[in-house]
């Protein structure tokens, strides 16, 4: 930016600034405000990863605030209340609607007026504890409109003060005696979650094998602050609304060989019969394509079992055929690898690759021309135009994917912190990898700047041909920032018995990042200080006797499980960060049984903290990225006032 631009802006930003600050007193009255607000302490940051349609174990632990409720009730009451009585009033916290009911029912009239007053009074005591943090203006932003009003009075009123103290008194009194306890307890609990967490990280992957991502970005459009770092599986979700084919195919396989159709069909309105009947009539049972189901999972209705193998096999034939357009297409990709249909020798039932020949198992060929294997059916071709259109207009995930593209972004640097879900393509000596594409070389920050900008403009506006390609190339290209991997082995996996074709291996990124100088080098590389910034990262489960703590502290890999089907592997229910005014906290949970559980037997997420740096000195909202914008506001209104 030169000189005379900058001055301009300066100006005009005064300019704006007189006019709602138009005498000396508002804006040294201003001034005042805003510095001591820098001198807060800096609010709390919660980092989540890979959600992958977990709905109750993730709403749980925002209720709970990884585990930051817990810690600030055990900070007041810590030598006033039993255990027991600490994770009762904590359940109550989190759920407040249910527990209610529950405590309604087994207490007697008098034993409930007291519980009432002894409960208020220690909510009202561990709000005010939450609430040292901010400005009056900020907590009352936070609580509900109905309860503004008595909640601040009860809040700075001295219950102790001799004049107040029947002034006190008669607003709980009032407020048992016109049955608005309960409404006023759940409203002040709801308000302790607010203040516990200012803002929310959500690093990809909403979507993938759990049932209920919709009702996950329910829950997040309700939040009062966060941000998405778009995963790979959200990249499907994002492309097939955006009219790309393979995202689609890509995306119901999944759905498909997850018994997790219910959340095309029941959260999306999206018809699947003539899909069904298609595969219906041209493939059978294939114990390779049955769908996989966690322990406690079940079908819902006989024959549903027969019927997912039949669509899970239809989808992942046309979806290899489909691949073949895109790849010739575009040679830039480089994939032509991925192209098998055309390696199998369909007398034999043996498949070619690399000079080795393996023979197939669970085939499913039936609809594959061995003249033409590529070449989609009539019948098809108008099943995948049907969805994509049916995508493109579903009412209710056009919401979602909306808040998803608008608050969500490839990477995100926040607080002197580089947030990305996946990874940035590099070689084995931590040279940026580049990708080629229509005459033009990304790379780096450059890389992730071009995709971001594909993903709006290909989800915003009609989306071209070109830009379909690049939203399937995401999901599973070997520069891809989301993918991190050679090649995805799907077509091996399903067809070849020898596991040696299975293998996916990744990009050095992954090991590159265990590396202190590679990660500062990272950070520097997207404008950040490295001596005092992390990589925070999601995508890969960290697996059993691992940790996610990298790099002498420097990267941070949070997926630790949140999906069921992760939890053998990684021995946890998932890793969340937690960053304050004292530093960054890595927790670690056990897997989540259910709310039921969680409410009728005060049974909490078991959570282990582990501290990754303390600040020697408190953090304070002038440390912040907020507080920057803060600084500069204060400056201009310092020059306005000289």
């Amino acid at each position: 930016m030169d000189e005379i631009t900058k001055l301009k802006q300066e100006a005009y930003a005064l300019e704006l600034i007189q006019q709602k600050f138009p005498n000396k007193e508002a804006v040294i009255t201003e001034i005042m405000n805003l510095e001591a607000i820098l001198h807060l302490p800096k609010a709390t940051e919660h980092f989540v990863s890979d959600l992958h349609g977990e709905y109750p174990a993730f709403d749980h632990l925002l209720r709970n605030g990884s585990g930051n409720v817990k810690t600030k009730i055990q900070a007041v009451f810590g030598g006033r209340m039993t255990p027991a009585s600490l994770q009762d009033f904590a359940t109550l916290i989190y759920y407040p609607q249910d527990k209610l009911k529950d405590i309604t029912l087994h207490l007697s009239p008098n034993q409930l007026e007291q519980w009432y007053l002894d409960t208020i009074n220690h909510l009202l005591e561990l709000l005010r504890f939450t609430a040292t943090k901010y400005t009056r203006s900020k907590v009352r932003k936070a609580l509900d409109p109905s309860f503004a009003y008595i909640t601040e009075e009860l809040l700075y009123t001295n219950a102790h003060e001799f004049d107040k103290r029947s002034y006190f008194d008669q607003l709980l009194k009032n407020l048992l005696n016109l049955k608005m306890a309960d409404s006023f307890i759940t409203a002040t609990c709801y308000t302790i979650q607010r203040l516990v967490v200012d803002h929310l990280h959500v690093l990809g992957d909403i979507f993938d094998r759990g049932n209920q991502p919709d009702k996950i970005i329910d829950r997040l459009m309700h939040y009062h602050s966060v941000d998405i770092q778009w995963g790979n599986h959200d990249i499907l979700w994002i492309g097939a609304a955006s009219g790309s084919e393979l995202c689609l195919l890509n995306l119901l396989r999944i759905c498909a060989r997850y018994n997790n159709l219910a959340v095309v069909e029941d959260a999306y309105g999206i018809n699947l019969r003539h899909l069904a009947t298609f595969a219906q009539e041209h493939y059978d049972d294939n114990p390779g394509f049955r769908p996989k189901l966690l322990e406690g999972d079940a079908f819902k209705f006989q024959g549903d079992q027969l019927q997912l193998t039949q669509i899970h096999q239809a989808l992942a034939i046309m979806q290899f055929k489909l691949e073949k357009q895109v790849i010739d297409r575009q040679l830039d990709f480089a994939m032509e690898n991925r192209l098998l249909l055309d390696k199998i020798d369909y007398q034999k039932q043996t498949i070619t690759i690399e000079g080795h020949t393996y023979p197939l198992v669970n085939s499913c060929f039936g609809t594959v021309d061995a003249q033409k294997p590529y070449e989609l059916l009539a019948e098809e071709k108008e099943i995948i135009r049907e969805l994509v259109y049916s995508f493109r207009h579903s009412y209710r995930l056009r919401q979602h994917l909306d808040f998803i593209v608008r608050n969500g972004s490839m990477y995100l640097r926040y607080n002197g912190n580089l947030l990305v879900h996946g990874c940035v393509p590099v070689d084995k000596n931590g040279k940026f990898v580049t990708f080629h594409h229509k005459g033009h070389n990304y790379q780096g920050i450059s890389l992730l700047n071009f995709f971001d900008s594909l993903i709006r403009q290909a989800y915003l506006n009609e989306a071209s041909q070109d830009d379909q390609d690049l939203l399937w190339y995401l999901w599973q290209g070997p520069i891809s920032p989301l993918f991190g991997k050679q090649a995805m082995t799907t077509f091996e996996r399903y067809f070849i018995a020898d596991k040696t074709t299975h293998q996916e291996i990744r990009t050095p990124y992954f090991e590159l990042r265990k590396d202190y100088d590679f990660v500062c080098r990272l950070l520097q590389s997207f404008g950040l200080n490295p001596e005092t910034g992390h990589v925070i990262n999601g995508h890969t489960p960290v697996k059993r006797g691992h940790s996610g703590i990298m790099a002498q502290g420097k990267m941070l890999v949070i997926d630790g499980g949140y999906s069921k089907a992760y939890q053998k592997t990684t021995g946890r229910g998932g890793y969340t960060l937690l960053s304050n005014s004292y530093g960054l906290v890595l927790v670690s949970h056990h897997p989540f049984t259910s709310r039921k559980d969680a409410i009728q037997n005060d049974h909490d997420i078991i959570s282990t903290t582990r501290v990754v740096n303390h600040e020697t000195t408190r953090k304070l909202v002038a440390d912040t990225d907020i507080g920057q914008q803060l600084q500069q506001k204060v400056d201009l209104l310092r020059s306005l006032l000289n």
